[in-house]
């Protein structure tokens, strides 16, 4: 029966309302045939729990511990047949607003009590939740683009949501199947992952979230799968293109092994390759002369013979045509019986006339020698043979100078020998020196004779020929002032006129290599690449490239961090060689360790910068030499390098070039005064050039050297001087000012200031003014201008340049300043380890490298690489005399040695020139 009222609202200590009595009848405990199961609520519609319990006399249901009132109950009694208990069915609802009322630490629950005549049973404690799907989900997918093969994973992190939200994966707006494709999996933590893309996994996937509540639409995230191009194989070597002689052959490769799809990177490196060949040329055969004929036969005929030999044919040349053998009657067809007495006729007659011959020949002999005995000497005409020849006088040294002449001659000083030769610039020893030594063997002490000059030294004729040409062009009058890339000590420096500037966008050169090696030039930039001999390997060749990077650089420097010279890139990168190739960059740092600190990165194939290393670091892998207007690395490996400088005080020095432009503008009256400021390298000022050519400028004054400091002071640009009554400036601003940041960091526009001067007549036709560009608490520079308005009056301004601008590639021995065989003989000597020391460590120091020695200690031949070094440094001067004189001071130091027993060497008959270390 029903529990009283009261009963459900005190209850015991349990919360549980027992009845006022028991049933003493027989019976069994309540067994729940249905229990509550947790809910969920829907927007505000209430959710209905039940129970349904046999035997069962009352169920109620306690809900978060309180008992739920009986009028809130609907109750269904009846009976089971096959038991014939009875079966009682309890429901109640449960409002939105009774689960947002309950504040617990628990979820809102409910579970039933069911009462029989033994007792109570309890059922299980279903939880009732608010059922909702938040807007945004915690993480979208992102797109992406992979390599094909590579791995795909697509995060999704559904909103929050009660119940948790499930996901499912669309592609194009088609659901994915992970069932149907074993190379997807969609079970791990909602994530989409493609174990292998392939080509039809690009797309646009989207992440949908659903719960009992709403679907949830994540955006869209585009899947791009690209193939990077790959090469095909090399075809065949094509026929040699001369028929005859020297030609090339070429093969070629295509980027279809695959072909890039969908932005896939291209091929790099090189789609054609050329190697040079040489046919031999077919010669046709020719006969010789026909022999003498042969004695009359006793049929009357003789004969005489030629052969197809002058020359004989080769090489598939057609063979001679016509007769090798002709016969004819010797009697003119009288054939004479007596044959025995026209026999001893001719005999007879032919020893007459060999003795008339000896006796004539004889007579001749005798008068000759007695013309020529009256001189008393024999005379030559000496100009026969010294014709186009020059002589040159060496000395023989004494034992142990391996350089001069073969060691094991006796030391006789007084001796003096000539030699008359051609000039040879390879190979000066090959001629009579090779009579006299061994070029090639290494002895264990080295005492250099250095006399005129280190030619002289070494056997060769003239030092004048082992020095490059000056470009044509005339000097200014007067002391002319350094600039730009041109050191002080350089002494094969030219003038060259604004107009021979190259107009050409790219800067770039390219030549086919050997294993003789070469050099590599971007004429007007300063930027080299010098191939050693030995660095290609034999019977190959190499298409080199060398370009530089203009306007902006893909190198963005980090916070003080400063770009020094231009981007300069060398290759194919897949090229390796077997010996350092010496990369020469200009840069524009008055490199003083003490204020800056400067390393060298290289572009990584995917496009990023790494750091190779410091100026100043120890390290063998690679090598630079800092010059004060050029750095000279040493690489095995081809890329894209540039220096970077980070300024360590205030004090650090940025050198720039200043130069000044003008023209006339569309209004006939005004003239416009245009000051760049680049940094000090000569490709930055080419591009000015390049630029003022189109805009009709002209160069008003030789470019200026500005040392800027990294103190943040800003530039002042200033006009004066300014004739009064003829010109005036317009709108009357003298000075402008340039932000510090814009000057130091190297802007791409390079303009810095613009004035505008107008005349107050047409028939003034000179403009005489000052250009004073300075920097605040720094530098000042101050440009003199006086030139013509006028174009017919104009008077061009030469500039300094390199003797190189004319000569991009150089091949073989001539692109180097040491002939080979003295080369070969100073590595055999310096490469063997010294007794005192006297080896490359020796060598290097006398050529100011004194740091990172153990880059070339891991070098097969130490001393080549230090000479390729020597080479890089001085491709301008080519000053072999301060190379000499390094040889000279290692021989007069270990001559001093208290265990040498030699006499001192003679002192050189004329000083030695330093210029060059």
């Amino acid at each position: 029966m029903p529990l009283p009222v009261r009963e459900l609202c005190s209850g015991n200590e349990n919360g549980e309302a027992l009845p006022e009595s028991i049933p003493s009848a027989p019976g069994t405990l309540p067994h729940f045939l249905e229990e509550p199961d947790d809910s969920y609520i829907i927007k505000s519609n209430p959710i209905v729990l039940r129970c349904r319990a046999a035997p069962a006399m009352q169920i109620f249901f306690k809900c978060n511990g309180e008992w739920v009132h009986q009028n809130e109950h609907v109750s269904h009694e009846s009976l089971d047949e096959a038991t014939g208990l009875k079966v009682r069915e309890v429901s109640i609802n449960v409002t939105r607003q009774q689960v947002e009322d309950f504040h617990g630490p628990e979820d809102y629950w409910c579970q039933c009590v069911a009462w029989s005549h033994l007792g109570t049973s309890k059922s299980r404690k279903a939880s009732v939740r608010i059922a909702y799907l938040r807007k945004n989900f915690e993480q979208d997918p992102q797109g992406k683009e992979v390599p094909i093969e590579g791995m795909i994973v697509l995060h999704c992190r559904p909103p929050e949501g009660v119940p948790a939200a499930e996901v499912e994966w669309l592609k194009n707006e088609e659901p994915i199947d992970s069932n149907l494709d074993e190379n997807i999996d969609t079970r791990a933590d909602h994530n989409l992952i493609i174990r292998q893309a392939r080509l039809s996994d690009s797309g646009n996937y989207t992440c949908m979230a659903a719960n009992i509540v709403a679907k949830r639409r994540s955006l869209s995230a585009t899947v791009v799968v690209y193939v990077n191009g790959g090469w095909s194989s090399w075809t065949e070597w094509s026929s040699c293109n001369a028929r005859c002689g020297r030609g090339w052959q070429k093969r070629s490769r295509t980027c279809t092994n695959p072909a890039p799809l969908n932005g896939g990177a291209f091929c790099e490196g090189m789609s054609v390759q050329k190697i040079t060949c040489t046919s031999l040329c077919p010669v046709d055969g020719s006969w010789e002369a026909w022999s003498e004929w042969s004695v009359c036969s006793p049929e009357c005929e003789h004969l005489r013979v030629r052969e197809c030999a002058a020359p004989a044919p080769r090489n598939g040349g057609k063979h001679c045509e016509g007769l090798s053998q002709e016969s004819e009657n010797c009697t003119e067809g009288l054939c004479i019986q007596d044959v025995e007495r026209g026999g001893d006729i001719a005999l007879y007659s032919g020893l007459a006339a060999a003795v008339l011959a000896v006796a004539v020949l004889a007579l001749g002999v005798t008068l000759y020698r007695r013309s020529q005995s009256e001189y008393g000497v024999d005379v030559i005409d000496s100009s026969a043979l010294t014709g186009g020849f020059q002589s040159f006088n060496f000395k023989t040294v004494r034992q142990g100078n391996s350089l001069l002449l073969n060691s094991s001659l006796q030391p006789e000083l007084t001796v003096s020998r000539t030699y008359s030769g051609p000039i040879c610039l390879q190979d000066p020893l090959d001629k009579e020196l090779m009579t006299e030594s061994s070029l090639f063997n290494p002895l264990a002490d080295i005492k250099v004779k250095v006399q005129s000059s280190f030619m002289v030294s070494l056997g060769v004729t003239d030092r004048a020929e082992y020095h490059g040409k000056a470009a044509a062009g005339a000097f200014p009058q007067g002391t002319p002032r350094p600039f730009g890339a041109v050191q002080a000590r350089n002494k094969a420096v030219f003038i060259q006129n604004l107009a021979s500037i190259s107009s050409s966008s790219e800067l770039r050169s390219s030549a086919l290599f050997g294993h003789l090696g070469g050099r590599l030039v971007v004429p007007n930039t300063g930027v080299s690449l010098l191939i050693p001999h030995g660095a290609i390997p034999e019977e190959s060749s190499w298409e080199i490239y060398l370009a530089i990077t203009q306007r902006e650089s893909s190198l963005e420097p980090e916070g003080p961090e400063v770009l020094l010279g231009p981007e300069v890139s060398c290759g194919p990168p897949e090229l390796a060689a077997s010996t350092p190739c010496a990369l020469t960059i200009p840069h524009c740092a008055h490199a003083d360790p003490q204020h800056w600190s400067i390393r060298l990165k290289r572009r990584t194939p995917q496009g990023k910068w790494e750091e190779v290393m410091s100026v100043e670091e120890e390290t063998t892998s690679c090598y630079c030499l800092l010059d004060p207007y050029a750095c000279h690395i040493l690489l095995n490996s081809f890329g894209t390098y540039a220096l970077i400088g980070e300024p360590i005080s205030d004090c650090a020095v940025r050198q720039l070039k200043v130069a000044v432009f003008g023209c006339l503008s569309c209004n006939s009256l005004d003239y416009n005064l245009r000051v760049y400021c680049v940094d000090n390298t000569p490709c930055a000022f080419q591009e000015v050039v390049s630029d003022e050519r189109l805009q009709g400028g002209q160069l008003l004054e030789e470019p200026k050297l500005l040392h800027f400091k990294g103190n943040t002071c800003s530039l002042q640009i200033s006009v004066l001087d300014v004739p009064p009554f003829l010109w005036r400036i317009k709108p009357f601003a003298a000075c402008q000012e340039v932000p510090f940041s814009r000057v130091w960091r190297g802007s791409p526009r390079p303009l810095l200031g613009s004035f505008s001067l107008e005349r107050f007549s047409p028939a003034t036709s000179q403009l005489c003014c000052t250009v004073s560009v300075r920097q605040l608490q720094g530098h000042e520079l101050l440009l003199h201008v006086q030139t013509s308005v006028l174009e017919a009056e104009r008077e061009n301004i030469t500039f300094f340049g390199h003797e190189d601008s004319a000569f991009p590639a150089q091949l073989g021995p001539k692109a180097f300043k040491i002939p080979r065989s003295i080369r070969q003989r100073i590595c055999a000597t310096f490469d063997a380890p010294g007794a005192k020391g006297k080896d490359w460590q020796m060598l290097a120091q006398k050529n100011s490298i004194s740091r990172n020695l153990s880059f070339f200690a891991t070098q097969s031949s130490p001393s080549a690489v230090i000479l390729d070094l020597w080479e890089a440094r001085h491709q301008h001067d080519g000053d072999l005399d301060s190379l000499a004189c390094a040889l000279e001071e290692i021989g007069r130091t270990h001559s001093k040695l208290p265990d040498v027993a030699e006499p001192e060497l003679e002192e050189p008959e004329f000083p030695c020139s330093r210029s060059g270390l």
